[in-house]
């Protein structure tokens, strides 16, 4: 895998006039929490920018802000013990579409620092955006519909994010503490040379809350970061067919989400290449520890997620493609290596008692396996997952309807829904699911349970190419403890299955039984 140098940037300075500094209480801000300062503060930043750039500084206080534009050069500094506060009016967001708090269209070399927070008080926002859809100031479509999740909530166009720059160049995002979105924290589009290093993201304020985004971009590095989301917390999406995600490398970050901690799509209309992830630590997740997802037309091609360590997550690896896009464009996912990777996967809900849960699963089900799932004709392709092990609480409830293995054809395909882990219903594995893919690789692999569950361990499903080099089932209460169906060309060595070390293969329907 080929990626391009781009971890100098942190060392290359902005293209501005360093020796410039201003303080927003030059410009008349005042710091009583209360004080609408976005005239003053978007003084600042225009003077500066003009002048060639330089640094706007929030100083220790509380300044209160509507909506803000950063220009070309200028580097916006939250000092230590300031806090930049988002106005809770929502009609301060604009009386259409909610402006974010921070706004940047087409610049180059912007920066955010400093020790400083930005708070978007979302709650606040949230409780005005209520009362003016009440009074109908404001239309919103889904505000008193159920949406599948069984929610009720404003649409995102109402609800104004933190940060969204679009199409800019050289941008720096570090130290800065941002929190309560009602919307994605940080929305990076069609940016390229982004660098986020050593940032904190708090954000349980309301569904939808994706800790960052990084959207169509290249030349991205997102370093020594904390994300604590009520939606996914590192988030790839592609919403440009003649655009794509390029040279992203993410490294040294601590995960919490109520979503999926490492989530490529669902937006997946361009496509993802050349993206590398390591050192990723994952806790207390409701949906899976890392989902690769194209299914709008797509690609995901050299994916590489080494070094993740998770634990109390409701799934581990979860990679489908699928087919949402009304055009004949197939998604395709290929190229994807996975590799020291150790999940705890809990029978419960992980992210109970969070402020803002993640919708329940519907109905009564078993812990979900890992899944890789491509569809007829369109595999899954060229995935290597070595040393992994993933250890699930398990138990087994007899009142829950179970698939049985002489009807793997009943599942079904879905290829224009959603991408969940859930989204096939309840499975006949309990540690590994896979269905249309080939040229798969698993290695050094172990799948482990702590209470006993009767259903297969592994199933694979019109699958071409499957190598298993020394793959471990610890345990299995009943048999088969794995099933293949139109499985050709495979190749097992050190296949280590429960019981006696010498194990017996019976094929009934490519059936293995221990």
């Amino acid at each position: 895998m080929k990626f391009f140098n781009i971890s100098l940037m942190l060392l290359l300075p902005f293209a501005v006039n360093a020796q410039t500094k201003v303080s927003i209480v030059d410009y008349g801000a005042k710091s009583d929490g209360k004080t609408n300062n976005a005239q003053a503060i978007q003084k600042a930043i225009d003077e500066t920018s003009s002048k060639g750039g330089g640094t706007v500084v929030i100083p220790a206080g509380r300044f209160l802000t509507a909506p803000i534009n950063l220009k070309s050069g200028v580097n916006l500094f939250v000092s230590e013990k300031a806090v930049l506060l988002g106005s809770d009016k929502r009609l301060d967001y604009s009386s259409g579409n909610a402006l974010p708090l921070i706004a940047a269209d087409g610049q180059h070399d912007i920066s955010i620092t400093g020790p400083g927070t930005i708070d978007g008080q979302g709650d606040l926002i949230l409780e005005d955006l209520l009362r003016l859809l009440k009074a109908g100031t404001l239309q919103d479509a889904t505000w008193q519909k159920y949406n599948p999740w069984r929610q009720k909530q404003p649409e995102e166009r109402n609800r104004p994010k933190l940060v969204l720059f679009r199409n800019c160049s050289n941008i720096k995002i570090k130290h800065v503490f941002m929190k309560n979105a009602l919307d994605w924290v940080q929305d990076y589009r069609n940016c390229e040379n982004l660098v986020v290093d050593s940032m904190k993201v708090e954000s349980n304020t309301y569904w939808n809350n994706d800790g960052i985004d990084i959207v169509d971009c290249r030349n991205v590095r997102v370093t020594n970061s904390f994300f604590n989301a009520d939606d996914d917390g590192i988030c790839f999406k592609s919403e440009n067919r003649q655009h794509y995600c390029d040279n992203i490398y993410v490294a040294n970050c601590k995960v919490r989400s109520s979503a999926s901690a490492i989530k490529f799509g669902t937006a997946s209309h361009g496509g993802f290449k050349h993206v590398k992830l390591e050192n990723i630590e994952i806790y207390d997740t409701y949906r899976s520890a890392i989902a690769i997802e194209a299914v709008d037309g797509g690609f995901m091609e050299d994916i590489t997620l080494k070094n993740i360590n998770a634990r109390n997550t409701g799934n581990a690896i979860f990679i489908r493609t699928g087919h949402r896009n009304q055009d004949s464009v197939s998604s395709y996912i290929k190229k994807v290596f996975i590799s020291n990777v150790n999940v705890q996967v809990p029978a419960g809900k992980p992210d109970k008692g969070y402020p803002m849960e993640g919708p329940p699963v519907p109905g009564e089900h078993h812990v979900f396996p890992c899944v890789i799932a491509g569809l007829p004709g369109h595999p899954v392709s060229d995935v290597t997952i070595e040393n992994i092990k993933v250890t699930y609480e398990g138990g087994y409830d007899k009142k829950i309807p179970t698939i049985s293995l002489d009807s793997l054809h009943t599942i079904p395909e879905k290829p224009a829904d959603y991408p969940e882990f859930s989204m096939f219903g309840e499975l006949p594995a309990w540690a590994l699911y896979v269905r249309h893919a080939e040229n798969l690789t698993f290695k050094s692999t172990t799948f482990d349970y702590q209470k006993p569950d009767l259903r297969a361990a592994c199933v694979f499903d019109d699958v071409k190419g499957l190598n298993l080099e020394d793959f471990t089932i610890k345990k299995a209460k009943t048999t088969p403890v794995m099933v293949l169906k139109d499985v050709k060309n495979e190749s097992f060595k050190a296949l280590q299955l429960p019981g006696d070390k010498k194990v017996s293969i019976k094929r009934i329907n490519y059936i293995f039984y221990r």
